[in-house]
């Protein structure tokens, strides 16, 4: 019986490197998406590797460091505001992916993708639905993205006081809904998203909490 990722879709990619690619916040009202990708060493897996959603703040904190450590290659790449909203944010997340497989120090010969949507990218795909809790390389990959992306949410909450983004790193909540209704929507909000384009409208109530995760694209 399952109880993690593993590495048993990397090794039936066959010989040669192979990384995993996932990314973190295409949901969001505001900030850029991440995506990282990471090629691992099969003798030096980190324990305790999964989807960095059920992991806790700590444990994706240690996870982190581990697997920069131990990862034969690692990079994380980001889509900007600007280009989420010029390209929708679907596309948005699979050029962070080009960046992040770009930017590896080595060329993988083949990315474990999570997801069901073929993204053309620098090597072959092969898409993995639910690919963060069965591959230990996307499960790598996943933590990455968020740690990352998390980091790049406090220093926004610092610059763009009122929302809460340091605490729900974008997302829906409650003093995110009252941050816009208050002061409207920040430089690094996404306008396109309905909640948004409702504060912008003047429109956005205090009961307003249906939006939650609901893309323009």
């Amino acid at each position: 019986m399952r109880t993690g990722p593993d590495m048993m879709l990397e090794l039936a990619c066959g010989p040669g490197l192979v990384c995993g690619v996932d990314e973190a916040g295409r949901g969001p009202w505001a900030g850029p998406v991440s995506a990282a990708a990471v090629i691992l060493d099969p003798d030096r897996i980190p324990k305790g590797l999964d989807d960095s959603k059920k992991l806790s703040a700590k444990a994706r904190a240690v996870l982190e460091i581990e697997i920069k450590q131990v990862a034969v290659a690692w990079c994380v790449g980001l889509a900007s505001i600007e280009e989420i909203e010029e390209l929708n944010i679907l596309h948005a997340a699979g050029l962070a992916m080009r960046r992040a497989i770009e930017g590896l120090s080595v060329k993988p010969d083949m990315a474990l993708v999570d997801g069901n949507y073929a993204f053309k990218l620098p090597c072959p795909i092969k898409t993995v639905i639910k690919g963060d809790s069965l591959s230990c390389s996307i499960a790598a990959a996943s933590i990455l993205a968020k740690e990352a992306r998390d980091r790049i949410m406090v220093e926004m909450d610092t610059l763009h006081p009122g929302y809460g983004f340091a605490g729900h790193k974008g997302y829906h909540a409650a003093i995110h809904v009252e941050g816009l209704r208050r002061l409207g929507p920040s430089p690094i909000h996404r306008m396109s998203w309905a909640p948004v384009k409702a504060a912008l409208a003047g429109e956005l109530g205090a009961a307003d909490a249906v939006f939650d995760d609901e893309l323009s694209a």
